[in-house]
């Protein structure tokens, strides 16, 4: 008679979680530009989309999403679209109504193992939240629970644009009050005429350092084409190490 097997032990996660300031600011091309600069240093990095809204028919016809399939794509680690996004929503909405429009519900301890599955495979992992920070994921659960569960530090992209200091201080506020620990931004340049753009960043500098002790992790111009490895060329190198303990 076999023994039943015995469910593999949990396994430390190593790498970070990106969210954002609002949807929108970039988030995916932020998350594929760590997953290059980690693959091109020799690691093993893998992303995970916990939850993603939004499915339309890729190359062979197949619906997919658009976020998923750029991590998938920039990750070193050869995985399906299935495993680094184990909650995939048809429609490109607030995932909670994404959830109720089909009928399913957001299963948190699912998208906790599928994050132990990714890692199990990979040296990093880069997951990626949904929309802003607080975004519901049932009703009485959201976004910032699942990134507390994780304990993943996370990276915030700041989308810059008309009000971008007001959106990423109130973001960071809202990490800091539900203690989930900012280690860096990344600053992505949404509108390409953005006036004053650099005293903009000089002020997301001062105060996310004064606040939080956040430093910049990069500030990545508007590009025509955003690759991820055009992208990490803009991120810091030396900053980089020390987020994922490579130094």
């Amino acid at each position: 008679m076999t023994a039943p097997s015995s469910p593999a032990s949990p396994v430390e996660l190593r790498g970070c979680f990106v969210t954002g300031t609002d949807t929108g600011v970039g988030k995916s091309r932020i998350s594929a530009a760590l997953l290059h600069w980690l693959g091109r240093r020799g690691h093993r990095a893998a992303g995970y989309k916990p939850v993603a809204s939004g499915l339309e028919p890729g190359a062979d016809g197949r619906l997919v999403n658009e976020d998923v399939e750029a991590l998938r794509t920039a990750g070193s680690v050869p995985l399906p679209g299935s495993l680094i996004g184990p909650c995939q929503l048809k429609e490109a909405c607030a995932p909670h109504i994404a959830a109720e429009l089909e009928g399913v519900r957001i299963d948190r301890v699912a998208l906790l193992r599928g994050a132990q599955e990714v890692a199990r495979r990979a040296d990093f992992i880069v997951a990626e939240g949904a929309g802003g920070l607080v975004i519901p994921l049932g009703e009485d659960w959201d976004s910032t629970q699942l990134m507390s569960a994780l304990g993943l530090p996370v990276v915030m992209v700041v989308g810059l644009r008309l009000g971008c200091i007001n959106h990423a201080l109130l973001t960071a506020d809202g990490l800091a009050q539900r203690r989930l620990r900012l280690v860096g931004w990344v600053g992505n340049q949404i509108d390409p005429a953005m006036p004053h753009l650099q005293r903009n960043v000089e002020t997301l500098r001062h105060e996310l350092s004064r606040r939080h002790q956040a430093p910049c992790l990069g500030v990545v111009p508007h590009l025509a084409q955003p690759a991820p490895a055009a992208v990490a060329g803009f991120l810091d190198a030396f900053a980089l190490q020390g987020l994922f303990g490579l130094e």
